[in-house]
């Protein structure tokens, strides 16, 4: 190869390099991302959190509210070597008296360190083991260096949201609380969290070279942040300690209890007053870790005599002065022997047997007037609504479910025994809003926890509650079991809680609860003991329901021992602190 032809190929090969850098120019010119990508390394929009709205009790105290935290670093390359000289003992000193977690002298030792080694992260260097208040930040902007400003002394606040409950664990499981990523929670912090959690802002930030921390490109956000909704509850504060010491104080008296619940309604409107949900933790200790009241389905028990009574008393198979003869020994029925809780009841009345409680009144009476019905039966406890579900605001609601003859598992004995309570599942609060209906006059109306959205004390919305049914049954049968329900507690199982100033009515229940799939073992049994009822019986102003969930044992547990008290003890909170009970005697009503 020639002279000539090397000088072609060399002068080929630049020609080629230089089109390939020209096109290569041109495609990043007009045709490449890197101005983006650079813009991403170099800048980048961030989001600015909103404000989570607050969760309120109905009379405006605060449930749960967001509450600004800061964490403090130092930018060690900002304060001049005149000002450490001077001050730097000082604010050592101040910062270890603040965050008690090292000595002054460790804090002068670390500041000194991080500003003459210039390791990486000296311009971003973390101060104290804690984050803190605005009240504390305020004292920590006065310390010396400090006070002299951010682009001086060097002070660096990172703001930290963090969600604090006023009242602790009060009501815990039904404020709920929501994960990070907002994909799992429970109560009515993870269920209104559209409301709650508002709308981000945007902010553009530039990377600040030296330390690689972002900042912001502007003073001002792009777009600003709208805050969240403030969620109006329907709890009265008030009420809800109430109910919580009454349980716990239950509670405190025995170590058979595994959990318990306590719900207060108010019968006209439906609005939970008060919601307390006991579980009894591996310490010993009793926490609002599981919502009993909304999630636990079992066999009700007695509790659930007053539907059999209505369904009997509608159908005018029974009278309540009508004698039944309950025997001695107990009623033997299918291979099955019915008794009582407490001994041979012999003739009694429907009043009597209702009044206390008797399993073989009505076992026998439902399979008397069913036996060649069963689905008449069944088809009126369902035109009372009791298998149907409530669709309350927050999630975990529990099934309601009453079998119908045919089903799998229908048998000879399911009539009898779901008269008593049994072969069938309620939730607490299925029961209560059953009850609830019967005290304001038949009208069944849905439970519910919210009352509005605010927005700076404004009202934004204010939900509306349907009824879940007109009445349950006839005036004439309102009036019946209205008779027998205050029987209960005059005459029946609920003695111990009559009281002449202000008349209950209720109803008491026992049932065993199965666990590993049956309800025995080795002799042991758990129980749930519940009161259900509403006060005061001729004007009912409040529902409400106790119960209390037992371990296995070989004792007893009744509801008129363990629940009823609970109920009387709240009851009596809300009628010492209720004004139309107990308004102040006015100088007209003195002189008269």
């Amino acid at each position: 190869m020639n002279t000539y032809q090397k000088m072609l190929i060399v002068y080929f090969t630049y020609l080629l390099v230089a089109f390939l850098a020209i096109g290569k120019i041109v495609h990043l010119q007009f045709f490449s991302d890197y101005k983006n990508k650079l813009d991403d390394i170099v800048f980048r929009t961030f989001d600015i959190p909103a404000g989570r709205g607050s969760i309120l009790a109905y009379d405006g105290h605060v449930l749960a509210t967001t509450v600004p935290f800061y964490e403090i670093r130092m930018d060690c390359s900002l304060p001049s070597d005149e000002m450490l000289n001077r001050h730097l003992d000082d604010l050592s000193v101040a910062l270890a008296r603040m965050f008690q977690d090292k000595s002054a002298s460790a804090y002068k030792r670390d500041i000194t360190q991080a500003r003459v080694t210039k390791k990486p992260g000296y311009r971003n260097l973390p101060l104290g083991n804690r984050t803190v208040s605005h009240d504390e930040l305020l004292k920590i902007k006065q310390f010396p260096i400090f006070n002299l400003g951010q682009f001086r002394g060097g002070l660096i606040v990172n703001e930290k949201d963090k969600r604090i409950y006023p009242y602790k664990r009060l009501a815990y499981r039904t404020i709920g609380y929501i994960s990070d990523n907002e994909e799992a929670g429970v109560g009515i912090e993870y269920a209104y969290n559209t409301y709650l959690k508002g709308h981000p802002g945007k902010q553009r930030m530039r990377r600040r070279s030296g330390d690689d921390r972002w900042v912001p490109v502007s003073g001002r956000p792009d777009v600003d942040p709208k805050s969240g909704l403030d969620v109006v509850t329907t709890l009265d504060i008030r009420i809800q300690e109430a109910a919580e010491n009454a349980l716990r104080e239950q509670l405190a008296k025995d170590s058979i209890f595994e959990g318990a619940t306590a719900v207060v309604m108010e019968v006209s409107t439906g609005a939970i007053r008060a919601i307390v949900n006991m579980k009894k933790m591996k310490n010993g200790l009793y926490d609002e870790t599981f919502n009993y009241a909304i999630s636990q389905s079992t066999n009700p028990g007695s509790t659930f005599k007053l539907a059999t009574l209505i369904a009997l008393l509608e159908d005018g198979y029974v009278k309540l002065t009508d004698s039944i003869r309950t025997g001695k020994t107990g009623w033997r029925y299918y291979g099955n022997t019915f008794r009582e809780a407490t001994g041979g009841l012999g003739t009694i009345t429907v009043q009597q047997a209702f009044e206390k409680s008797s399993n073989v009144a009505f076992a026998m009476m439902v399979v008397d007037k069913y036996g060649e019905r069963e689905k008449q039966f069944i088809n009126k406890l369902y035109n009372m609504k009791l298998n149907e579900k409530l669709n309350i605001e927050l999630l975990g609601e529990g099934r309601a479910m009453i079998p119908f003859p045919g089903e799998p598992g229908w048998s000879k004995l399911s009539l009898p025994m779901i008269a008593m309570g049994y072969e069938m599942q309620l939730t607490p609060l299925h029961t209560l809003t059953f009850y609830n209906a019967i005290a304001n006059n038949g009208r069944m109306v849905t439970p519910y926890f919210i009352e509005s959205l605010m927005q700076h004390g404004k009202v934004i919305e204010r939900f509306e509650h349907a009824p879940l049914s007109g009445t349950l049954c006839t005036s004439s049968t309102l009036k019946f079991v209205h008779q027998a329900l205050k029987g209960v507690v005059e005459e029946g199982t609920a003695g111990r809680i009559h009281d002449t100033r202000y008349p209950i009515s209720g109803k008491t229940g026992t049932a065993q609860i199965a666990y590993d799939g049956a309800y025995v073992h080795n002799g042991y049994r758990k129980h749930q003991a519940s009161f259900v009822g509403f006060f005061p019986s001729d004007a009912p102003m409040y529902s409400m329901i106790v119960i209390l969930y037992s371990n296995p044992t070989r004792g007893n547990f009744y509801g008129a021992s363990w629940a009823a008290p609970v109920f009387k003890k709240i009851a009596d909170h809300i009628y010492i602190t209720n004004p139309y009970w107990n308004a102040p005697v006015n100088a007209s009503q003195k002189a008269s």
